[in-house]
């Protein structure tokens, strides 16, 4: 299960609380267990040694919750990188505003593209801070061929 699939899970037990007078203590519980997570989490993250970390940060399930609790070790513009590592088609970082969390990117591999939905898909877990991603269309190469001869008609 997705961290997003689990977070809808979790909004869907807790709507279905509401109005019954246990919706605080859902919230609450849901608080509590968040907070003893990620205290454990804390003291897990430093005992790991960085080659077996750096590999578990391609796995969403381990880079989602170490972001939620705030203990991933890479800085935002590598886990963009990591991310975009993961997509088919190459893409060149451009910029990114932390203020506006706007990721401007080009492509630089052929094939037939990926869109920026695929790409907010990729960000998604490792990158929360991307809000908006601006993909730079490449530009279309000229098609040249020859021409059909022309017939008695076109000359």
């Amino acid at each position: 299960m997705t961290a997003e699939q689990t977070g809808l899970r979790i909004q869907e037990a807790l709507d279905a609380l509401a109005g019954s007078g246990a919706e605080q203590a859902g919230e609450q519980l849901v608080r509590d267990l968040m907070d003893f997570y990620g205290q454990g989490l804390a003291r897990i993250v430093p005992l790991l040694p960085p080659p077996a970390l750096d590999r578990m940060l391609d796995d969403p399930a381990v880079a989602g919750p170490l972001l939620l609790h705030d203990l991933h070790p890479e800085p935002v513009t590598a886990r963009i990188d990591r991310a975009l590592a993961s997509l088919p088609e190459r893409v060149e970082v451009l910029g990114f505003d932390p203020g506006t969390g706007v990721l401007r990117l080009r492509r630089t591999g052929g094939g037939c593209g990926c869109g920026a939905g695929d790409v907010e898909a990729a960000l998604a877990c490792h990158a929360p801070e991307v809000t908006a991603v601006e993909l730079e269309r490449a530009p279309q190469l000229l098609q040249i061929g020859t021409r059909p001869p022309l017939t008695a008609e076109a000359r």
